[in-house]
């Protein structure tokens, strides 16, 4: 369920403190952040995060298609290690 327009899109608000201050100061920082949670406003465009996957702070690079989506949707959780393959699935089995 999506969260109620009349309540507007949630950012953590230290976020947006540290967003503020990169903005103003004007250096090319990454800023690290365990809110996944929190929406991409268009503030943030040009900003890298490091969003934090469980284990490390994935690097992401906020664009304008980005705006409007969540900052957990681009630093995935698992990894995926592939398809076991038909000669291994078949010599298991047995």
């Amino acid at each position: 369920m999506s969260r109620s327009i009349k309540k507007g899109p949630y950012v953590n608000p230290k976020l947006m403190k540290k967003v503020d201050a990169v903005q103003r100061s004007g250096a090319n920082t990454v800023i690290r952040t365990w809110a996944r949670a929190s929406m991409i406003m268009p503030e943030m465009v040009g900003l890298t995060f490091g969003v934090h996957d469980g284990r490390r702070h994935v690097p992401v690079f906020i664009t304008e298609n980005m705006v409007g989506h969540r900052l957990g949707e681009f630093s995935p959780t698992r990894t995926f290690r592939g398809h076991v393959s038909r000669s291994e699935r078949t010599s298991r089995v047995r």
